[in-house]
């Protein structure tokens, strides 16, 4: 399975890259994992040609996600279950995290499911740390193994 998040903006502060790259090489155990860092354009139109270069990458397997506060929330096991259940499609789930102004109505018009990690807006580079923690813990949940807090 592969996966990829596409997200708004750089990770620049030292202390997130850590974090992150160490929930990436996790989730790499079990998946391919990309991350695709996008540029913070105030034009509409630059942001849904970066998402569509992303989705043509996957060979048509590639099914866009938009985390959005009015999304699906789902619960750990629920997310897993989905997960499990792209996987076995062969699908390429490519979250997408939005900037400052969240995603444009008409990109969010094409996701394939929206999901929600809270009622709360977050900053976009937290919101990227919570969704590779959440998708560590789907594997951990789909293949029966204890979660493991540290690398």
């Amino acid at each position: 399975m592969k996966l990829v998040v596409a997200a708004v903006g750089r990770a620049k502060e030292r202390e997130l890259r850590v974090l992150l790259d160490d929930y990436y090489g996790r989730i790499r155990r079990y998946a391919q994992w990309e991350e695709v860092e996008l540029d913070d354009s105030p034009r509409e139109d630059k942001l849904t040609e970066s998402v569509q270069r992303v989705l043509s990458a996957q060979k048509g397997r590639g099914e866009l996600v938009a985390l959005e506060v009015t999304g699906r929330a789902f619960s750990s096991e629920q997310f897993a279950k989905k997960i499990g259940e792209r996987m076995d499609a062969a699908a390429v789930p490519v979250f997408l995290l939005g900037g400052a102004e969240g995603i444009p109505e008409a990109l969010s018009a094409k996701a394939a499911w929206k999901i929600s990690l809270g009622p709360m807006t977050l900053p976009h580079r937290l919101a990227r740390l919570i969704l590779a923690e959440q998708v560590y813990r789907a594997f951990s949940i789909l293949r029966g193994e204890p979660y493991a807090r540290e690398g």
